[in-house]
C-alpha cells in the first residue's frame, strides 16, 4: 500500500448533495467561531508570557492574534482528511474542490480570508448569493472553485 498525495474525489452532480447546505453553513459558522474563541484564550495567555519574555515585543501580536488562531484553525482542519472543520462535521458538510483535488492549507486559508474580506464589503449579501447560485455556493466559493456538500448518508434517497 502506497501513499498518494494527489488524492482526487468524485464531485457529486446530484442536487441532493447540496440541498440544505446554506443553513448548515450558518450553524457550522457559529460552532466554529465559538471554538475559535475558546482557542483564543490560551493563545492570548501564551502571547502575554511571550510579551514578558521579549520585554513587550510579543504583545504586538494581540491585534492579529484572532486572525492567526482562526487561520490555523481553518487551514489545518479544512486541509485535513475530512476536509471539514469541527463545526462543519457536526453539521454534516465538507468543503470540496470542483476539480476533484484535495483542499490544501493555502486554499483553506484563502477561503476563510476571502470570506472575511467579502463579508466586510458585501454583508449580508454574501449569504444571499447562495440562494441564487447553483449548489448554494457563495462568492468566495466561486472565486476559488470550491463548493460545500453534505456528507451525511441521508441525502441519497
Amino acid at each position: 500500500m502506497s501513499f498518494d498525495p494527489n488524492i482526487t474525489i468524485t464531485v457529486p452532480r446530484d442536487w441532493r448533495a447540496y440541498s440544505g447546505v446554506l443553513s448548515r453553513r450558518v450553524f457550522a459558522f457559529i460552532i466554529d467561531y465559538l471554538l475559535i474563541g475558546l482557542l483564543w484564550v490560551p493563545a492570548a495567555i501564551a502571547v502575554f508570557f511571550l510579551g514578558v519574555i521579549t520585554l513587550g515585543l510579543g504583545w504586538m501580536l494581540y491585534p492579529i492574534l484572532f486572525f492567526i488562531v482562526a487561520g490555523l484553525y481553518f487551514g489545518l482542519s479544512l486541509a485535513g482528511l475530512g476536509q471539514a472543520t469541527p463545526g462543519m462535521r457536526a453539521m454534516g458538510i465538507a468543503l470540496i474542490r470542483l476539480d476533484g483535488a484535495k483542499i490544501d492549507f493555502v486554499t483553506a486559508v484563502a477561503h476563510v480570508a476571502l470570506f472575511w474580506i467579502l463579508n466586510s464589503v458585501l454583508t449580508p449579501f454574501i449569504l444571499l448569493a447562495g440562494l441564487f447560485i447553483e449548489r448554494s455556493r457563495l462568492v468566495h466559493d466561486l472565486l476559488l472553485g470550491t463548493a460545500v456538500m453534505r456528507t451525511d448518508p441521508g441525502f441519497i434517497g
